[in-house]
């Protein structure tokens, strides 16, 4: 029995994270290969975009958030590997298939936006709009970056999820689900998109308002807003925003265009209004890259999004004479998607191999539920 239980121990000591972070990124490629070929179709390997180059590399499906969820709802794998952020495995594991497990090679790469719109906030937000009477035709919508928590509060109460991809979509069909002249929509969890898309929808900036679940509540305030600013507005934002692209400022724009005469200046609507109005065009991350990729030869573009994709597409598009570079030189790292690492990944897919599921994302029962009727409303949409 001893000897039984000396055996267990050492397996599992050889498959513990800190012995692999103990080692460099390049000894990773080989076990991650080894790992893979011994898994096969039971593993999908799905990576984001602004993953780092030595991770992305073994993704079996590249994309945004849109792109990943569709990806892991028509998936049969057995274990979907999630290299991204919580809530996208979250998301994984609401879309998921029966007896599939979603695995995040690093709990502690999460999103500071979805952290910005925390349930009970949105519930108590809730509760004080109920209070002035202007729920009754109001559609909550949220980003996909945000808890599931959050999704399925949304979910509940006749709302969806979008992406950055579909968000005008999301938005048309919200206003579409009522004749009611005081339709408006409540929109979590960044301010920005939000802004963004209503703008661009012909929705004036001072039917825009932005709630801030921080503000004291004095008097007549509620979220930092009167009773009249609320009635008057069409779309409720959220006070969040991407810690990434709002580094993007209006005055990169300036430098840019002055240092570069004729660059195209192309940026994800994430980024401020100010930047976004500024900019040649904005759209998703595979937006941004189908336009770099329709232009001709010898077009230049300065891309307001994450560094790791701007570098990434410079030197695919390099021997087609093609300039790609970022909007602030300065470089903007999505630091929480940066946590996962080869290390990471390698030590999810050999303790697959020998049959342990580390760092599983389970979204509870109740909570999958609702989530998952906010997710298929948007897969339902056109994206």
């Amino acid at each position: 029995m001893t000897l039984v239980l000396d055996e267990i121990q050492a397996a599992e000591s050889a498959c513990s994270l800190d012995n692999y972070l103990a080692l460099p990124d390049h000894t990773m490629d080989a076990r991650i290969a080894a790992a893979r070929r011994k898994l096969g179709a039971s593993t999908v390997i799905l990576g984001h975009h602004y993953q780092r180059d030595e991770v992305i590399r073994f993704a079996d499906f590249t994309g945004d958030s849109y792109k990943l969820s569709k990806a892991a709802a028509e998936t049969d794998a057995k274990y979907i590997l999630f290299c991204g952020v919580h809530f996208m495995a979250e998301s994984a594991d609401v879309l998921g298939k029966g007896g599939q497990e979603v695995i995040l090679p690093d709990l502690n790469a999460g999103c500071s936006m979805a952290d910005m719109a925390e349930i009970s906030q949105v519930e108590a937000c809730w509760e004080a709009l109920e209070k002035l009477g202007l729920t009754e035709d109001l559609i909550p919508l949220t980003y996909m970056n945000s808890t599931a928590a959050i999704k399925a509060f949304c979910g509940e109460r006749g709302g969806l999820v979008c992406t950055s991809s579909n968000a005008r979509q999301a938005f048309e069909w919200a206003f579409g689900q009522s004749q009611k002249s005081g339709k408006r929509i409540l929109f979590l969890p960044d301010q920005h998109l939000g802004r963004n898309t209503g703008y661009g929808m012909g929705i004036p900036l001072d039917q825009m308002v932005v709630w801030d679940p921080w503000a004291v509540q004095l008097g007549a305030m509620q979220g930092g807003q009167t009773k009249q600013a609320l009635e008057a507005s069409r779309v409720l934002l959220w006070k969040g925003h991407c810690s990434v692209h709002q580094r993007f400022l209006p005055s990169h724009v300036d430098q840019v265009r002055a240092k570069y005469p004729g660059i195209q200046v192309i940026v994800h609507p994430e980024c401020r209004w100010e930047v976004c109005q500024k900019a040649d065009a904005l759209g998703s991350t595979e937006r941004l890259i189908q336009l770099v990729e329709d232009a001709p030869e010898g077009s230049m573009f300065a891309i307001g999004t994450e560094i790791h994709l701007i570098n990434r597409l410079a030197k695919r598009f390099a021997d087609k004479g093609k300039k790609i570079i970022t909007l602030d030189d300065t470089g903007c790292l999505c630091t929480t998607m940066y946590r996962i690492s080869p290390q990471h990944l390698a030590w999810a897919l050999e303790n697959l191999v020998e049959g342990r599921v580390v760092n599983q994302i389970k979204v509870r029962r109740n909570v999958k539920h609702w989530a998952r009727v906010a997710l298929d409303r948007m897969l339902e949409i056109r994206g």
